[in-house]
């Protein structure tokens, strides 16, 4: 295997693997079917009292942000979702913190590492011209 063929290969499975999640996340929290995870207990008591909707309602948004992510990764613009899921996963792992979940915090910090590393990957893709080869 050539190096552009395992860039191109990392990357198309960071994308596709963060994007697939995302999206299911997203799905679950906006559908209120609560399979993944029962989300509303991972809201921090903090975050709670700061929102002006009701805990249902707050999920279902971050749903709808979670997805509009996912479609930005598995479509056309990777790298601007890559640094939108990276912001996402810190202000989640922030709340995580709050709520005294730190193992769940640090993973998260993790999963943010890793979609910075899928923005420069993407950069990297882009600069090497790989993107109409593997899209």
């Amino acid at each position: 295997m050539t190096a552009h063929a395992r860039i191109s290969f990392s990357w198309n499975l960071l994308r596709y693997a963060y994007g697939i999640v995302i999206l299911l996340a997203g799905l679950d929290k906006l559908l209120g079917t609560d399979l993944i995870v029962a989300w509303p207990k991972y809201i921090s008591p903090f975050v709670a009292g700061l929102l002006p909707v009701n805990t249902g309602l707050f999920l279902a948004a971050m749903g709808i942000i979670e997805i509009v992510v996912a479609i930005l990764l598995l479509t056309k613009w990777p790298r601007t979702a890559a640094y939108l899921a990276t912001l996402w996963l810190l202000l989640i792992s922030v709340n995580l913190v709050m709520l005294g979940t730190l193992d769940i915090a640090i993973r998260d910090i993790l999963l943010a590492v890793g979609a910075i590393v899928l923005a420069q990957l993407t950069s990297a893709v882009e600069d090497l011209n790989l993107t109409k080869a593997t899209a």
